[in-house]
């Protein structure tokens, strides 16, 4: 075997050195936290799964940005990202993106039922269409700045009151836009909300557990709702709230003046509308009951059958048939029951003095007061 000479054992000792020397130079870089990794821990509620960058705990380099993606199960609704989430872009988005400056630890958040449903509200002279994108259109009287929502995201249900629009987003939280003297917009810290209501001035919420908030005038005792119970539906009339109960039974506070509060003996309800001094209920026969003001007959539904959803405004009655048609009841000075050839509509709305409905393939029509355009939604498609 051939030997090295004395001066290339000495030349490669050299640089075997300067390999080692380099190797733990570069080891101690790294330890000083030249790159530091934060983790990012991802879990999933009940509903859903994280598709990206998946569920579990991931080490990621300072400043990265890493997107999510969630995906509800089906039967389920994406409702928002919890957790740490300062960093994360919209945590409303089920389609988003987390920057990592610390450990973080997220939760994609999911709720049982369908998110987007598409649906009309009429006010007292606008009309609010929401899409099935959770985004919303507007027409009419704009004067408070009731139509002003555009930039609203993620809404899952809009109820309007004479002059104010009320949303409530898919994470429980609720916006609201348009006349505020009596504070009924004033719904910035509610959570939890699973349906929202409004008519007149004030606003009501059902949270989900059943209990109920309100804001807004209370002359009569209509926002009085703060010891009610065990309640799956709401509705605001002209002064007054009713809730229906989840054994079908209905509770009611406000201005009683007119009767529009006597339903303490009614029984099989299974939805409830109020207008602006009577209240109707739908039963689980499909049959309706009405109590209140009668003046204009918005009280004569005795007749009607088969019905699946029913609608108050200022001084009618309407009422979605299984069929699709309609049939309306009361006041109709400006034509808001002139509703009897519509067909294939699946949700119906009352307003001050106009009548809307939506129609299975997205469409929206109207009849009734226009002078504000209220009832010019031709160009509306929901889907």
């Amino acid at each position: 075997m051939k030997m090295l000479s004395r001066s290339r054992r000495h030349y490669l000792a050299r640089f075997s050195f300067f390999l080692i020397t380099l190797a733990l130079m570069t080891g101690i870089a790294g330890c000083s936290g030249s790159i530091i990794e934060y983790d990012l821990a991802i879990a999933s509620t009940t509903g859903g799964l994280v598709a990206t960058p998946g569920v579990g705990t991931f080490a990621c380099a300072t400043g990265t940005v890493v997107n999510l993606e969630a995906k509800p199960e089906a039967g389920y609704h994406f409702v928002a990202w919890t957790g740490d989430v300062s960093t994360v872009a919209d945590v409303n988005d089920a389609t988003t993106a987390i920057t990592m400056d610390s450990d973080y630890s997220i939760i994609a958040s999911f709720a049982f039922g369908p998110q987007y449903i598409p649906m009309v509200a009429a006010g007292g002279y606008h009309t609010m269409g929401l899409k099935v994108g959770g985004t919303m259109v507007a027409a009419g009287y704009n004067s408070a700045g009731q139509c002003n929502v555009g930039g609203w995201t993620n809404i899952i249900q809009v109820a309007t009151g004479y002059g104010h629009t009320v949303g409530l987003r898919a994470n429980g939280t609720v916006v609201a836009v348009g006349h505020n003297i009596y504070e009924q917009c004033n719904v910035g810290n509610w959570t939890d909300i699973i349906q929202v209501a409004a008519d007149g001035y004030h606003t009501v919420g059902l949270r989900f557990d059943g209990t109920v908030v309100a804001v807004g005038k209370n002359i009569s005792g209509q926002c009085d709702v703060g010891d009610w119970t065990d309640i799956i539906q709401v509705a605001a009339g002209g002064y007054h709230t009713v809730g229906l109960r989840a054994n079908g039974t209905v509770l009611a506070v406000g201005n009683k003046e007119s009767g529009q509060c006597d339903v303490g003996d009614w029984a099989d309800i299974i939805q409830v509308a109020a207008g602006e001094y009577h209240t109707v209920g739908l039963k689980a026969n499909g049959t309706v009951v009405v109590v209140g003001d009668n003046t204009y007959k918005q009280c004569y539904v005795g007749s009607w059958m088969n019905i699946i959803q029913v609608a108050a405004g200022e001084y009618h009655t309407v009422g979605l048939k299984s069929d699709g048609t309609v049939v309306v009841a009361g006041y109709n000075i400006y034509g808001q029951c002139d509703a009897g050839g519509w067909t294939d509509i699946i949700q119906v709305t009352a307003g001050h003095g106009h009548t809307a409905g939506l129609k299975s393939d997205g469409s929206v029509v109207a009849v009734g007061h226009n002078t504000y355009g209220q009832c010019d939604l031709s160009g509306w498609n929901l889907n």
